[in-house]
């Protein structure tokens, strides 16, 4: 064979071996139970697991065994508060900067020591086996020995978001009985604010020293004891493990309440096992050398799971926060390094929202320099992508190394430098914002699908797979089924691609919601085989290579008032790319012909575009309200809706501008940061009317 036949032959291997990793089978057809529908497994296992680990089937079993196996390995890591100030801006507005110091580490072996403290202690207490314990507390490494320690004594844990409302708080803790509550100093307070409310709660533990004097009166109908003399306690009065077996009751997970009063979802250990171990099977090499980075409320699924599964591996956790996450973050001191500098994590778990922060802020930080940086910038990410999107020229290695030598080094450095997988669930990932993060951070996104009520098992898309917009095949604990929704217009028959409501059946399924026998029957069944099966009101559709796509929720599909169909979640998705939006809510009427929206503006880009404009305006709320601010918010949406290739009706014909951003504290999105859209709806029903006026 001559040169020249190498060079014709070369670009055209290098073509098959990068496009055979998208063609080649990632879920097959499965012989299910239940209600007809298109059935696919995980191509990998012929039955959903249950249990990666012989002999292991309940968390507190993996948690022993995890301490056996690693005890001298490093496992949790807190940095302390080595300063605390407070910083006032122009406009009068307070914030608390914090410098914080190193990483101190627990080794699994200490970590055991104070987990088996901890569950004697609440013994101590006098918390009895039978009574539930609810963890309100900021993610923290005292968060995960709690969790342990209550497996250790077979306790249920309730799991509520510190963000939660005050009705919800209440209901949530009156539910289920809680006796014995573990909290932060910050969520005592609000204890105190609704302790006539409360009806079962006996104890109070609260992780910070510092206890709220007003939080120790007896009037409350409570004793209160800080963690670390519950532990002391515990020490002095050592009593065996009374550990679970797989069908008892590990968690109570209230979901976020994006719909009215949140609801308690009730996991088994063997429900949040088989999710563990699925994970287990599909992250490569997790193991000594990785570092995890825990930022996301463990009182969500999504990290709880992350944090039991890398507890599992010899890989370490590093505790942060959403507010100190990076050297540009909130709440760090200028000049000071945030969680990710500092401990440098390889794995992380995100939600869209804050991959979408990160995008935002590398694109702002690009903008401003112009120039040559901005330049080179633009060149290299045009190369790789072209790379990325199958173009074999620019694939090799060298040029990869390259470029992020000369360009995308600053930018990994952002999230410590050695960033080699992000977990990403909880709501759909824009395919710009997937690509940006693969091409600057130069690691792979596993995006996932899955609920509260899978234990976030369903779907996980592979190492391999640089696809984009779809979330992967069945995980190996599950299997998913599309069924027909007729008043949808999905079919399983539909060409291409099977279409239909997504339904997921496997041992990650959970057992129902507490104290809802109602609810329950209405998404949850069981087939003749005694497999359960989840309804979860998503639509989806899979791929010839047994990939599932989300392309539609039934709950968000509303019908205008000439008929077309407008899907709110998918529109939204698609708006969210404009620099302009931090966020958006599309309001859809069945009496109108067409859509409006309420849109959160991104305050960097906005006033980086007035400075340049040359307009003047006294704060954000001015600019907002300014015309041409709105007719520059609503062209960049307009061509975004175009390059998603919406039709007219689903683009918003009138917007309304907001200065201040929507936060869990505020009540107008979840802990996970999806958005509340009837209480949005309900707060700015004013500003709505107007709109269609």
């Amino acid at each position: 064979m001559n040169a020249y036949t190498i060079g014709l032959l070369v670009p055209l291997i290098i073509f098959l071996f990068r496009n055979s990793n998208n063609r080649k089978r990632r879920g097959l057809p499965a012989n299910v139970g239940g209600e007809p529908g298109y059935a696919v497994s995980n191509h990998r296992f012929d039955s959903p697991l249950s249990s990666a680990w012989e002999g292991v089937t309940t968390l507190a079993e993996l948690f022993e065994r995890a301490c056996r196996v690693h005890s001298e390995r490093l496992l949790l890591g807190t940095r302390e508060i080595i300063s605390s100030e407070i910083e006032t801006t122009k406009d009068g507005r307070s914030f608390e900067k914090l410098h914080l110091g190193d990483y101190q580490w627990l080794t699994y072996r200490k970590v055991s020591e104070s987990v088996s403290s901890f569950a004697s202690g609440l013994a101590a207490l006098g918390h009895l086996r039978e009574e539930r314990a609810a963890i309100f507390a900021d993610t923290r490494e005292e968060w995960f020995i709690a969790l342990q320690g209550c497996f250790r004594r077979n306790v249920t844990v309730v799991t509520i978001y510190p963000s939660l409302g005050e009705e919800a708080l209440c209901h949530s803790f009156n539910e289920t009985e809680v006796t014995t509550v573990i909290c932060g100093r910050k969520e005592l307070r609000l204890l105190v604010h609704i302790s006539g409310q409360l009806d079962s709660l006996k104890r109070v533990i609260c992780i910070d020293d510092d206890i709220p004097s007003d939080a120790l009166s007896a009037q409350h109908g409570w004793t209160v004891t800080s963690f670390a003399d519950v532990e002391r306690l515990g020490r002095e009065n050592p009593v065996e493990a009374d550990l679970p077996l797989s069908a008892d009751v590990a968690v109570i997970m209230y979901t976020s309440g994006s719909t009215g009063l949140p609801k308690g979802v009730m996991m088994t250990h063997g429900n949040v096992l088989a999710t563990v171990s699925a994970v287990m099977t599909i992250v490569p090499n997790l193991g000594p050398k990785d570092t995890y980075l825990a930022f996301l409320p463990m009182a969500h699924i999504l990290e709880l799971v992350a944090e039991v599964w890398v507890s599992t591996s010899a890989s370490c956790i590093g505790y942060g926060s959403p507010l100190t996450l990076t050297d540009t973050s909130n709440k760090i001191k200028k000049g000071k390094q945030g969680d990710a500098t500092a401990l440098m994590p390889t794995v992380m778990a995100a939600v869209p929202a804050i991959l979408d922060r990160v995008r935002d802020g590398v694109l702002k930080k690009v903008s401003a320099k112009g120039g040559l940086s901005k330049k080179l910038f633009d060149l290299a990410y045009a190369r790789r992508l072209h790379a990325m999107n199958g173009s074999w020229f620019g694939a090799w290695g060298l040029e990869k190394a390259l470029w992020n030598f000369l360009v995308f080094k600053k930018v990994q450095a952002i999230l410590g430098g050695r960033i080699r997988f992000i977990l990403c669930g909880g709501a759909p990932l824009s395919a710009d914002t997937q690509r940006f993060i693969n091409i600057c951070l130069g690691a792979p996104i596993g995006q996932g699908y899955g609920l509260t009520e899978t234990c976030a098992g369903g779907t996980f898309s592979d190492f391999d797979d640089s696809s984009v917009g779809r979330v992967g095949p069945p995980l190996p604990c599950s299997y998913i089924k599309l069924v027909d929704w007729p008043e949808g217009g999905y079919s399983t028959n539909d060409s291409p691609m099977p279409r239909g409501e997504i339904v997921i059946g496997g041992p990650n399924v959970t057992l129902g919601y507490f104290k809802n026998e109602e609810k329950t029957k209405e998404s949850y069944k069981v087939d003749e085989r005694g497999m359960r099966w989840f309804y979860t009101g998503d639509v989806g559709r899979f791929h010839t290579d047994g990939c599932l796509e989300i392309i539609d929720r039934k709950k968000d599909i509303v019908k205008l008032q000439h008929g077309e169909y407008v899907s709110l979640g998918k529109v939204e998705a698609a708006l969210l790319v404009s620099p302009f939006v931090d966020n958006i809510m599309l309001h859809a009427d069945p009496f109108h012909s067409y859509c409006v929206a309420l849109v959160v503006v991104s305050r960097p880009a906005l006033e980086e575009w007035a400075s340049k404009q040359g307009i003047s305006y006294s704060d954000l709320s001015e600019l907002c309200r300014k015309e041409e601010t709105g007719k520059e918010v609503h062209a960049s949406l307009v061509k975004g809706a175009k390059k998603a290739r919406l039709q007219k009706f689903e683009i918003p014909a009138k917007i309304k501008l907001l200065p201040d951003p929507w936060t869990p504290e505020s009540g107008l999105v979840t802990a996970a940061l999806k958005i509340k859209r009837d209480v949005i709806r309900k707060t700015f029903q004013e500003e709505l009317s107007k709109l269609y006026a």
